[in-house]
């Protein structure tokens, strides 16, 4: 045994027992190690393990990976022993964001709406009935249990002798064809869901998103206070472009110059039709007034000054012409009178009028109610049924000057210069806010309430209500999302979005309809003019009455 001791054998079989033992000499007992799980996400400190302070330095969990050691290894049998404290991870548990049923703004709902990059109303209506479905399968309602059946009271039922009954019968089918039972449906949703899937869906307009014809417009002013562009119900298009105004004509194309305002250093603000027939007002910067004879290109008549500032606005009710200023002045002229003064004025602004529209009325009756939209966040509606006077009276400044609007609307926060009575509804009245605001409003003005409000996320530059659908356009330019300078169109009421068409490069700050309705006409400060056909045919070519507006049908 000496020689076995004292062997290369012995001498390295001692030393492997000295270093596994202790101090003493006694062996000892090899704790488990216990690995902190590594979850950069959760902690970034690097993990250690937890060992005796007389052990050997801890080891990493990449000393423990298999690839480092061989597979021989003793380390790779060694157990791998973790903490009691399990974190699971939390980027899949939102059932609400792992399937798109939050975003960033919240819930859209009919008063909050934002504008897509690009409007698909299939996809729209996809979503619409998916997240419905999703809500009803993961969170169903809880069912309506019945009430707790209650034991009658026991009857005295008297002795009598049973009856004596077979324990198999066999009968004959039945006639009719027996009601199929079905215990167990095949579906992987419910019964409501099931019936939300198969009910009828109303399949969406379809809108052609490109427009059909584009004209050059140099010199179209980039400036969101004017009125540039209006079409005529004899289907000529008026645009103002630097100091001269040009007609188009859309049945042969034809384009002839109205007017030139070079020679007098003046530059053209503002263009309106008449309501019926082929005069057209010219608005200048300088605030004088001008109304000229389309077929011939005569000059009929000119108010110098009309304003003491430029003119934004225009708006006709048959023979009255009102016309909105820088001067806060919202002014109204019989143009079939040659004095240059008007017959009354309304100051209800305290800054610029950049919007000003008339109801317009059934049949030959003129619109009552003028709509003013301002720089000063407000609009302002206009009864002036009480302004019939003899055409030989003339009333002065200090008569005219101190009427009051019959309302006056403060919910916008921008500039209000998009203004559109709705031709289906009687006292409906659709306004645009500004980039501050980017809110479209819709107001009952028989008793000044507001109906409701669409939150489109973009600068409001104009609206206008459809002859041949109850939907309403607008055209929009700065935006605080990605989708800025577009044309939507929304359904009324339940303001949901039909399309929404682009191509400008700029704000879309000018907007008119053709006298059938089918078409619409955009302009931008990218100097460009854009036909888009937005709306239905008339039904057998004459425009339908509305069966909402019973006010109408009264003779």
């Amino acid at each position: 045994m000496s020689a076995l001791k004292n062997s290369p054998f012995g001498k390295r079989l001692r030393g492997f027992h000295n270093e596994a033992g202790d101090d003493d000499g006694a062996p000892r007992r090899t704790r488990p190690r216990i690995l902190a799980l590594n979850t950069p996400s959760l902690d970034s400190r690097p993990t250690t393990a937890t060992t005796s302070s007389t052990a050997t330095p801890a080891m990493t969990t990449t000393t423990m990976a298999s690839d480092s050691t061989g597979p021989d290894s003793p380390l790779d049998s060694r157990p791998t022993n973790y903490g009691d404290r399990f974190v699971p991870t939390r980027d899949t548990g939102d059932m609400r964001t792992s399937y798109h049923l939050m975003d960033d703004s919240g819930p859209c709902t009919p008063s909050k709406r934002i504008i897509p990059s690009e409007s698909d109303a299939l996809k729209e209506q996809a979503n619409a009935i998916f997240t419905s479905i999703l809500h009803t399968e993961v969170t169903p309602p809880s069912p309506n249990r019945p009430p707790s059946p209650s034991r009658p009271p026991p009857a005295s039922i008297p002795p009598s002798t049973p009856t004596r009954r077979r324990i198999f019968h066999y009968t004959s089918p039945s006639s009719g064809p027996p009601t199929p039972t079905r215990p167990y449906s095949m579906s992987p949703v419910r019964a409501s869901s099931r019936q939300l899937l198969e009910s009828p869906r109303r399949q969406p307009r379809a809108v052609c998103k490109t427009p059909y014809r584009v004209l050059d417009a140099p010199d179209l002013a980039d400036d969101f206070y004017l009125n540039l562009v209006d079409w005529s119900t004899t289907n000529i298009l008026g645009v103002g472009l630097g100091a001269c105004v040009y007609l188009w004509t859309a049945h042969n194309a034809a384009v002839a110059k109205l007017c030139d305002l070079s020679n007098v250093g003046d530059t053209v603000s503002s263009v309106a039709w008449v309501q019926k027939g082929t005069i057209l007002a010219v608005g200048t910067l300088s605030g004088r007034l001008h109304i000229y004879d389309a077929p011939s290109l005569s000059l009929i008549r000119s108010y110098n000054p009309a304003h003491s500032q430029r003119i934004g606005a225009l708006s006709w009710n048959a023979h009255v012409l009102s016309s909105g200023s820088r001067d806060r002045m919202v002014h109204h002229r019989d143009v079939r009178e040659a004095g240059n003064r008007p017959f009354r004025r309304c100051a209800g602004h305290k800054q610029e009028v950049c919007g000003l529209r008339w109801s317009t009325g059934s049949g030959n009756t003129a619109g009552a109610m003028l709509a003013s939209g301002g720089n000063d966040n407000k609009v302002c509606i206009w009864d002036l049924r009480g302004a019939r006077r003899s055409s030989a009276r003339s009333i002065s400044a200090s008569e005219d000057s101190g009427d009051a609007p019959l309302w006056k609307f403060h919910e916008h926060t921008a500039a209000v210069k998009a203004l559109a009575w709705d031709p289906h509804v009687s006292g409906v009245l659709a306004s645009g806010g500004g980039t501050q605001d980017k809110h479209i409003r819709f107001w009952n003005t028989y008793n000044g309430t507001m109906l409701n409000q669409l939150d489109t996320g973009s600068q409001v530059c104009n609206l206008i209500w459809s002859l041949t659908s109850h939907e309403l356009v607008s055209t929009h330019g700065f935006s605080s999302t990605t989708a800025q300078n577009q044309i939507c169109i929304w359904r009324y009421p339940s303001l949901s979005m039909v399309a929404a068409l682009t191509g400008h490069t700029h704000r879309v700050l000018y907007l008119a309809m053709s006298p059938e309705g089918e078409t619409i006409v955009t302009g931008a400060g990218d100097e460009t003019l854009r036909f888009w056909n937005a709306f239905p045919r008339k039904e057998n070519g004459e425009r339908k009455e509305s069966q909402l507006d019973w006010a109408r049908l009264i003779r």
